[in-house]
């Protein structure tokens, strides 16, 4: 017989709080008073954002990055640096924050949004070629809460109709496609260290300038302060286009020097727990748990799981309910809907009063365009992991789910 549910007065499965601990220690602090007693706070004359940007690159085998104030700069940094400018289209994911699609607007560029494979939630790289104008320029793809898309095919179809590849890892730090980090693979990675990523400075951000040329590298450091070229201790003020200011403070720079230390264990953690839960909820009826791209190591920014409605009695905000009752706090989807249903999308009113750049394009935005992501977005349920839940939590967060399928299943599929 099956055990009530928490949410008809059953016995609740998770009782205990889940697992906490603190983000930030004696590490950060020691690095903050260093930054001040430098007595500058300027990334040009102190050395912490040089020491974290040093850090970083060693960790991912690269030699030159640029260090931004968000991760929303960084994309808007590598697409200048790339040369978008006014009516480009660059093709992108609907199923993003809208800091994906925030550099590609101010670049006076057009988004163009390519369907997703409905078990990872990437990219699907025969949508995206099927996207592809005279007027296209560059992919930004984003790896969705820390699950690798698939690059390979991705760079095949860039390097086919030579377009620059800029990679979105806000939520996949450490991650691996075929043994090799993305972020690295791309023309530009770009990362957040925000305060809901990975790692935190309070916000700020990284690019990546994986071509390794000097000349790319200094464009892309460039574009991060004003288009000032401030190498060594000459800085040139020769302004030949516009740029904005996206320059990380020492501060921000002192706090990431101590994160990167917790880093690979914050990572190889959450990919513990994220394949727990997968093998977990695997074969379950009416669960789809995320597929890892094939050759991809995921650090899980988040957990994504979809319902098979057909197969379950109520809706995915039913099921939701029932496994908050459970004590597991859950919602439904990553965001309520794609990013083109927004309605700035619908509008086509980036800026107020105007229809710049979306009217230099015939790009359209309705309903549908998508299918795949709708129904992911619909279908889903998004819960949270941490590096400091135990395996208990873990554990206790399959038995919830199971349970609560159980109840949901309909005759005959179970």
């Amino acid at each position: 017989m099956l055990e009530n549910l928490a949410i008809n007065g059953g016995p609740q499965i998770k009782t205990t709080p889940f697992g906490t601990g603190n983000r930030f220690g004696d590490a950060e602090l020691q690095e903050l008073k260093e930054a001040l007693e430098q007595g500058t706070l300027f990334y040009h004359y102190g050395h912490k954002v040089k020491q974290f940007l040093q850090k970083f690159n060693e960790m991912y085998g690269v030699k030159y990055s640029v260090a931004t104030s968000s991760g929303t700069a960084a994309i808007h940094v590598a697409l200048g640096a790339a040369g978008i400018t006014a009516g480009d289209e660059v093709i992108t994911s609907p199923i993003t924050d809208q800091g994906t699609v925030i550099g590609i607007l101010y670049q006076n560029a057009i988004p163009v949004f390519a369907d997703v494979l409905p078990d990872t939630y990437n990219l699907d790289p025969i949508s995206l070629e099927a996207c592809i104008t005279e007027r296209t320029k560059a992919i930004v793809v984003v790896h969705l809460a820390g699950n690798p898309c698939d690059m390979d095919a991705i760079m095949a179809i860039a390097n086919k109709y030579n377009l620059k590849v800029i990679e979105d890892c806000a939520q996949s730090y450490l991650c691996y496609y075929k043994g090799r980090l993305t972020g690295t693979i791309g023309d530009y990675g770009c990362f957040s260290t925000n305060d809901f990523k990975h790692i935190s400075t309070g916000d700020g951000g990284m690019v990546t300038v994986n071509s390794g040329q000097e000349e790319d590298y200094s464009i892309t450091h460039a574009f991060a302060d004003k288009n000032y070229q401030r190498f060594d201790h000459a800085v040139s003020r020769d302004i030949h286009h516009i740029a904005p200011n996206y320059r990380m403070t020492e501060l921000q720079g002192a706090v990431g020097i101590a994160q990167l230390d917790r880093l690979d264990w914050i990572c190889t953690t959450r990919n513990t727990y994220g394949t727990m839960l997968i093998d977990g909820l695997s074969g379950l009826a009416g669960i789809y748990p995320p597929r890892i791209t094939e050759g991809g190591v995921s650090s899980f920014w988040f957990f994504l799981f979809r319902l098979d409605t057909a197969m379950l009695k109520g809706s995915v905000d039913d099921f939701v309910a029932a496994l908050n009752a459970e004590g597991i706090s859950c919602v439904r989807g990553y965001i309520p809907q794609p990013v083109y249903l927004q309605p700035l999308f619908q509008t086509k009113e980036a800026y107020p009063g105007t229809n710049y750049p979306f009217n230099l394009s015939e790009v359209s935005y309705e309903e549908g365009i998508c299918p795949q992501a709708e129904n992911v977005l619909q279908s889903s349920v998004r819960m949270g992991i941490s590096e400091f839940y135990t395996v208990s939590d873990i554990e206790e967060m399959i038995a919830a789910i199971r349970k609560v399928a159980a109840h949901f299943i309909k005759e005959g599929f179970n």
